[in-house]
C-alpha cells in the first residue's frame, strides 16, 4: 500500500511540474456509441441473456381489484384477509400491501397494491388468484403493475399485426440420425464436461463438445435425451442443439442443488435449502416447478425441512428426492409428494390438488407410480401392535378409487418395485418369525392388466436367505433375486409367466455361489450384468437369461457404477474419484468383451444419453424383427469395411514394427563388427565363446484366430 502511494504522489508531482491538472471528473468522459476499445464487459452475457424484468422497477407489483369497499373500522379486518391470501404465495415486503383509501368517505377504493420480494412470486399471484372468489359480489382481477403501463401505450387505432417470416428451430435430435447408429455419453472429470460418441467400431471415443467449468456440480440428461442440464449458484440450464450444445433455457433459482425432469420432459423440478439468520430456526426450502421451454415457473413450494423430509430414496440436509413424483406416463399428468397421513396428487393443466385436497391415508409411509398409467401403489405398516395389519393398495387417479388391497401381516418392511411397462408389481415383504426375534422375507406379485388384478405369494426355497437385490427384466416378464449371505449368495431368476401356464409364477433357474450383489438388465432385456461392486472389487458376469448360460467374466477392478447404453449394445463400467486409483470408465459389449479403456482423473461422472421411444408400433418392430437379415445387410457391409480398415491398419502397424526391428538388429550388428577388434585387444587377442558362433536371428509369422462380432440369427 505504502508503494502505491508513493507512486500517486510521483505521479501527481510530475503532473504539476508539466503543468497537466489532475483534477478530472470521470463521469463527464463518455466513449462513443458502440465503441468497447476491443474490451469486452463481464456483463455482457448476462445483459443480453436476461435482458432483466425489472427495467421498470415495478416487476414485483401486482393489483388487485374488485375488493370489497368497506369503512375505515373495518379496514383492518380486510388487510388481514388480503394478506393472508396472498401471504401464501411468496413474501410480501415490509409495507408492501397498500390499500388506498377515499380521503372524502373515508373508505376503501375497492383496489390494492401488493409487493413481493421477486418478480416470480408476483407472477404466480397474478396467476393463481386472478379470479378468485372471495365471495359471490368479489371476484378478484389481478394485474401487474408493468402492464398499465403497456396499456397506456395502446394505439387509439388499430393496426393489423407485423407477421415475421417463420424461422424453424433447431433439430433438437439430430443426434438420433447418425448414420453409423452410434450412441453419445457425457462424462466429467476434473474441471472438463465432454460429449463423447461411442465409437465402439473404432475402439474409441468421438469428440462432440467439451466445456471447461460447465457446471458447477453435476449435469443431467432429460429423460428422453433432448437436453443436458447444468447447475450453477444462480440457477439451472439446458443445453442443446442440432450440432452442437447452445444454451436453451435459464431457469432461475439462487444455490440451486437438486433438479429433477418430469418423464415427459415438460417441466424440470428445482431444490434449494436455505440456512436460517437464526441457527435455532429450520432451514428453509424452496421448489420451483418451471416448464422447461419456456422458463416460465408453474407453481413453487416453500416451507421447512421438515415438511419435505417425508418418504424418497435420499437427498440432502434430511429431505428426500426427489420430493415429487411423477406419473400418468410420458405425458406428466400429475405429481404428488407424500406428507403426514396423506398425498397430495396435483395435476399440471392447473397445478392445484386435484378436487382441491389430498388423499387421506392414515400413516402412509411411502408411495409409487405405475411408470405408464396413473395408478399409485402405497403402503401403510401395521398399527396398534399388530392389531390392525400392514396393507398395500392401487388406487387410480384421477378417480381415487381403490383398485386393489393386499393386507400383510407380521411385516416389518415392505418395498415396491414396478415393472418398466407396468405389467407387473413386486412388493417384497419381511415378515417377523413367530417369536419376533427374526425376519424372513417373501413377494407378493401384483398382475396388474390381468381382470381383478390376481396376486401370487412367492417364497424362496430357502425363505429366511437374505435380499441382496431384485430386478425386473425391462418390457419382460421375467425378474432376477441376489439372495442369501456374502460373499458368495446366489441368483435366483423367475418367469411370471412359462409355456405350460401363463398365470403362474416359477422359476428357472438358480446360479450357486456368485460374487454379485447388483444386477444390471439390458434395457432390451435378454442380458443381464451380474455385479460386485464395493466390497467385491468389480467382479463381473454376462449372463444370457434365454440360454440360461455365462457368455463372459470379467473384472474391472474397484468399479463404482455400471450402465448400459439406450440400446442394449454396449455397457460402461466406471470408477470415480471415490477411489483415488484407476479412475476412468471401461466400455464392453453386450457379450463381454472389452472394446476399450479411458482413464481419466478426478473422474466424477459418467451418463449414456437417453433415446425416446421408438416411433415403430408393435406390429412393425415385429416385421423388423422378422426380415432382421434384409435389414442387417447394410450393416454388415459397414462392418465388414470397417473389420478390413482395422485389419489394414493392424497388418500395416505390426509391419512398421517388424521394419524397426530390422533396422534396430542391423544398427546393432554394424556396431558390434566394429567394435570386434577392441573386444579382442581387451581380451589380448582372444575370441570369445558367443562370437566363435555365429548367431542367426529368424523372422516367424504367427496367426492369430479372433472373433470380431457375435450376431443372431432370426429364423422367420
Amino acid at each position: 500500500m505504502a508503494a502505491e502511494v508513493m507512486l500517486l504522489n510521483e505521479i501527481e508531482s510530475t503532473a504539476v511540474h508539466m503543468g497537466i491538472d489532475m483534477n478530472i471528473d470521470f463521469n463527464s468522459i463518455q466513449l462513443p456509441p458502440g465503441e468497447d476499445c476491443g474490451i469486452v464487459s463481464d456483463d455482457e452475457d448476462v445483459y443480453h441473456d436476461d435482458q432483466l424484468e425489472f427495467d421498470s422497477g415495478f416487476g414485483n407489483i401486482i393489483v388487485v381489484d374488485n375488493l370489497p369497499v368497506v369503512p375505515r373500522e373495518k379496514f383492518e379486518k380486510l388487510e388481514g384477509v388480503i394478506r393472508k391470501i396472498y401471504s401464501q404465495i411468496g413474501v410480501i415486503k415490509e409495507d408492501g400491501l397498500w390499500m388506498p383509501i377515499d380521503p372524502e368517505t373515508k373508505k376503501t377504493l375497492g383496489y390494492c397494491f401488493i409487493e413481493y420480494n421477486t418478480p416470480q412470486e408476483a407472477e404466480l399471484a397474478k396467476e393463481k388468484t386472478n379470479g378468485y372468489k372471495l365471495d359471490r359480489a368479489h371476484i378478484f382481477a389481478v394485474n401487474m403493475f408493468d402492464d398499465f403501463d403497456k396499456y397506456m401505450r395502446v394505439p387509439d387505432e388499430w393496426a393489423p399485426p407485423e407477421i415475421k417470416p417463420y424461422t424453424p428451430g433447431e433439430n433438437l435430435q439430430k443426434w438420433l440420425t447418425d448414420e453409423k447408429a452410434r450412441d453419445q455419453f457425457v462424462i466429467r472429470a476434473g474441471n472438463d464436461t465432454e460429449v463423447l460418441w461411442n465409437d465402439a467400431r473404432q475402439s474409441k471415443t468421438e469428440l462432440v463438445y467439451k466445456r471447461t467449468y460447465w457446471t458447477e456440480s453435476f449435469v443431467q440428461w432429460s429423460p428422453l435425451g433432448t437436453y443436458l442440464a447444468t447447475v450453477h449458484r444462480q440457477g439451472a440450464a439446458v443445453w442443446g442443439g442440432a450440432s452442437t450444445f447452445n444454451r436453451l433455457m435459464r431457469y432461475a433459482h439462487p444455490q440451486v442443488k437438486l433438479i429433477d425432469f418430469s418423464p415427459g420432459e415438460k417441466f424440470l423440478v428445482t431444490y434449494s435449502s436455505h440456512e436460517p439468520s437464526n441457527p435455532r430456526d429450520e432451514n428453509r426450502v424452496v421448489i420451483n416447478i418451471f416448464d422447461v421451454r419456456t422458463g416460465k415457473v408453474m407453481r413453487d413450494f416453500k416451507g421447512s425441512a421438515d415438511e419435505f423430509a417425508i418418504g424418497g430414496a435420499g437427498g440432502v440436509a434430511g429431505v428426500s428426492w426427489p420430493i415429487f413424483r411423477w406419473g400418468g406416463g410420458k405425458e406428466d399428468k400429475y405429481f404428488a409428494k407424500l406428507g403426514k397421513n396423506m398425498i397430495s396428487v396435483y395435476e399440471t393443466e392447473t397445478f392445484i390438488l386435484i378436487d382441491k385436497k389430498s388423499l387421506k391415508v392414515e400413516n402412509v409411509v411411502d408411495f409409487s407410480w405405475s411408470p405408464t398409467d396413473p395408478i399409485l401403489a402405497l403402503f401403510v405398516p401395521e398399527l396398534g401392535g399388530g392389531n390392525q395389519p400392514a396393507r398395500v393398495s392401487l388406487v387410480q387417479i384421477p378417480s381415487k378409487e381403490e383398485l386393489r388391497q393386499k393386507n400383510l401381516f407380521s411385516v416389518s418392511d415392505c418395498k415396491m418395485y414396478w415393472q418398466s411397462n407396468g405389467d407387473y408389481l413386486a412388493v417384497k415383504a419381511d415378515r417377523y418369525t413367530k417369536t419376533k426375534k427374526s425376519t424372513y422375507t417373501g413377494f407378493e406379485l401384483f398382475r396388474i392388466k390381468e381382470r381383478d388384478i390376481p396376486i401370487e405369494v412367492l417364497e424362496l426355497d430357502n425363505k429366511n436367505d437374505k435380499i441382496i437385490a431384485f430386478a425386473w427384466e425391462p418390457k419382460g416378464h421375467r425378474f432376477a433375486v441376489i439372495h442369501g449371505d456374502n460373499p458368495r449368495p446366489d441368483i435366483s431368476f423367475y418367469s411370471m409367466r412359462t409355456s405350460h401356464n401363463m398365470g403362474r409364477v416359477s422359476k428357472l433357474t438358480t446360479l450357486k455361489g456368485k460374487q454379485a450383489n447388483a444386477l444390471f438388465w439390458s434395457p432390451g432385456g435378454r442380458f443381464i450384468v451380474l455385479a460386485g461392486l464395493k466390497g467385491l472389487n468389480g467382479q463381473l458376469e454376462f449372463f444370457n437369461v434365454d440360454e440360461l448360460e455365462t457368455m463372459a467374466t470379467a473384472e474391472h477392478f474397484m468399479a463404482t457404477d455400471i450402465e448400459w447404453d439406450p440400446t442394449g449394445r454396449y455397457v460402461a463400467t466406471s470408477v470415480t474419484s471415490v477411489h483415488e486409483m484407476e479412475n476412468g470408465f471401461n466400455i464392453w459389449s453386450f457379450n463381454g468383451k472389452l472394446l476399450y479403456r479411458i482413464l481419466k482423473d478426478h473422474f466424477f461422472q459418467f451418463l449414456w444419453r437417453p433415446r425416446p421411444l421408438s416411433f415403430l408400433n408393435p406390429e412393425k418392430e415385429e416385421e423388423v424383427a422378422r426380415n432382421l437379415k434384409k435389414y442387417s445387410k447394410k450393416y454388415e457391409a459397414e462392418d465388414q469395411d470397417v473389420s478390413m480398415l482395422l485389419s489394414e491398419q493392424d497388418r500395416e502397424k505390426r509391419r512398421m514394427l517388424e521394419e524397426e526391428w530390422d533396422k534396430w538388429v542391423s544398427e546393432w550388428r554394424r556396431t558390434h563388427e566394429e567394435e570386434k577388434l577392441e573386444r579382442q585387444k581387451l581380451r589380448d587377442g582372444e575370441v570369445s565363446d558367443e562370437e566363435e558362433e555365429e548367431e542367426e536371428y529368424e523372422a516367424k509369422e504367427v496367426e492369430v484366430e479372433e472373433i470380431l462380432d457375435v450376431s443372431e440369427e432370426v429364423e422367420e
